[in-house]
């Protein structure tokens, strides 16, 4: 075990070391296994598409979109996925997406079969697929913590890469096969049967999730408290913005290969299918040192290192007329891409309460695919201008940006914070009758602050605003009494009554330490006053204008 201390709450997790531990939570080892099978059948497909589209067409930017087609949805879609991955069963949501990709799937191997696939149609199929990922993968990651406790978490999402990787390193190898011996409709058909797995595994799972007392959040209401979030997450915008970056540059490789095995070192299906399971099994090496990593370097040094890697594998590739040295670099920009985004995936769930994690990660999802999306399909064009070759070593200098821009926005350290609900909130019994729709409702706190504390008074309040715009209050303000220099008042509103409750419902653990440390301030014989009122209008809304004649007030 590694133990961590979170510097914000004071408490210590003791994560587990082995990577192998998760395994032992039968619920995760089950979806784990199915998720490998179902996995196989997806990076199968993924090879039948791309060399089925340089067979229907010579454009370098049509082979370049069948990536795009498969990481737009995920970048359009992920959002609300995430949204319904926090509102909706999970379990659900994920069966729902695999079912959809499994009817996709069979009519692409049947189109295939046909022989009735044009380019735009391929990319339709594969576009419909993506989105079927897109709803899926939110409710899956948000998952894991579901199934294994938080000390596992980290070793989890390695896993997970572990998993992808073991098939990544064999399934478009095999792919290269199936398609070279019986052409792509058959990759498309085994891709079609693998989802059988996994949907028999999703439908014996019967997760025990929390019962809300609230009404469901509206599905606009709950992607704006998403975003919300994260806009008062600094932490989190730093993930993003990497994310983004390394989803640009490092796009390149996975989006030309296709290319690069057939011209650069003159290969067939099998050549590319043997390059792609290349970078899986740097991949699995990348997610077996992962933990290791984790303890000797910082999640700057790690993420440096990736974009370094990246930019290595991105030159051999456009230098090297040799498939054995491509794929030795392949090796290494595969260890690069587990450490990169599985680091980005845990610090993500690691920041991130449960009420909003669906959505944290799929908004990390949005930015990161949406770089590979962008990524690719500039790469295409570049390789169409400039040539396949020169697009490369051009992606290997943006690589090299990601590095320095790690100057100015360094990742997070590697630490955990206790985001468990606090659980502090009682809904006070009212003397006005109103419904859960009622409001607004203005929150006024008063505090009694000695002079000599303010300075750390002012410092915590300003935390304080944070935590409470991030949890969804309006109109934050702080007010000092003129007549009483003591007297303070913190301030802010929510739209309904319902809204107040679930602000105070999201409160966790750690934030509960920013109260204590306020009330430990005050200088009050009882405990700082909450007031809790209901806003009303004197006058009807649209008589709000100023009276142009004298008004008898008597009548």
């Amino acid at each position: 075990m590694t133990a961590k201390r979170s510097a914000s709450a004071g408490e210590i997790v003791a994560y587990t070391s082995s990577t192998l531990a998760p395994l032992r939570h039968e619920t995760y080892r089950t979806i784990w296994f199915a998720s490998i099978a179902s996995n196989f059948g997806g990076l199968i497909q993924a090879v039948g598409a791309a060399w089925m589209m340089t067979m229907i067409t010579t454009s370098g930017d049509m082979v370049a979109l069948v990536q795009t087609s498969t990481a737009l949805p995920i970048m359009l879609f992920s959002l609300v996925s995430g949204a319904l991955a926090d509102s909706f069963d999970r379990r659900r949501v994920m069966l729902t997406a695999q079912c959809f990709m499994l009817v996709v799937s069979a009519l692409l191997s049947v189109f295939a079969y046909l022989e009735l696939l044009s380019p735009w149609l391929l990319l339709f199929f594969t576009f419909l697929l993506g989105c079927g990922t897109a709803l899926n993968n939110p409710s899956w990651q948000a998952s894991v913590g579901d199934m294994v406790p938080r000390a596992d978490l980290p070793a989890a999402v390695t896993l997970n890469s572990v998993g992808f990787n073991i098939t990544r390193s064999v399934g478009p190898a095999l792919g290269g096969i199936i398609v070279a011996a019986a052409g792509a409709a058959a990759a498309f058909a085994v891709n079609t049967l693998s989802y059988f797995a996994l949907i028999y595994a999703l439908i014996r799972w019967k997760p025990a999730f929390p019962v809300s007392t609230l009404p469901r959040e509206a599905l606009g209401s709950a992607i704006f408290a998403g975003l919300r979030y994260i806009s008062m997450s600094p932490n989190l915008q730093k993930v993003m913005l990497r994310g983004l970056i390394f989803g640009i540059s490092a796009s390149s490789i996975l989006a030309l290969l296709p290319i690069v095995a057939l011209e650069l070192v003159v290969g067939g299906p099998l050549t590319y299918g043997l390059m792609l399971g290349s970078f899986g099994i740097g991949a699995i090496g990348g997610a077996v040192l992962n933990a290791r990593l984790r303890e000797k370097f910082s999640s700057e040094t790690i993420v440096r290192l990736s974009f370094a890697g990246f930019a290595l594998s991105a030159a051999i590739a456009a230098l090297s007329p040799y498939s054995a040295l491509t794929c030795a670099g392949l090796v290494i920009s595969g260890g690069c891409w587990v450490l990169a985004l599985s680091l980005f995936n845990t610090i993500v769930q690691l920041s991130t309460p449960r009420w909003v994690v669906g959505r944290a990660l799929s908004l990390y999802q949005t930015v990161t695919f949406g770089g590979i999306a962008g990524g690719s399909w500039i790469w295409g064009i570049a390789a169409d201008r400039f040539g396949v070759a020169n697009a490369l070593l051009l992606s290997a200098i943006v690589m090299l940006f990601g590095i320095v821009i790690g100057l100015k926005f360094a990742m997070p350290a590697f630490a955990s914070l206790n985001l468990d609900p606090l659980n502090r909130f009682t809904e006070p019994s009212l003397s006005l009758d109103i419904t859960p729709r009622s409001g607004p409702v203005v929150i006024q706190v008063d505090y009694e602050i000695d002079d000599r504390d303010l300075p750390e008074f002012m410092a915590l309040m300003g935390e304080r605003r944070r935590i409470r715009i991030r949890d969804g209050a309006r109109n934050w303000a702080l007010m000092r009494d003129l007549e009483k220099p003591g007297s303070w008042t913190e301030t802010y509103h929510t739209p309904t009554w319902v809204e107040y409750i679930r602000h105070n419902q999201r409160r966790t653990q750690v934030d509960g330490e920013n109260t204590d440390r306020l009330r430990a301030l005050h200088r009050g014989e009882t405990a700082p006053h909450v007031h809790r009122m209901i806003e009303r209008q004197a006058i009807p809304p649209n008589d709000d204008v100023f009276f142009k004649a004298p008004i008898d007030l008597h009548h």
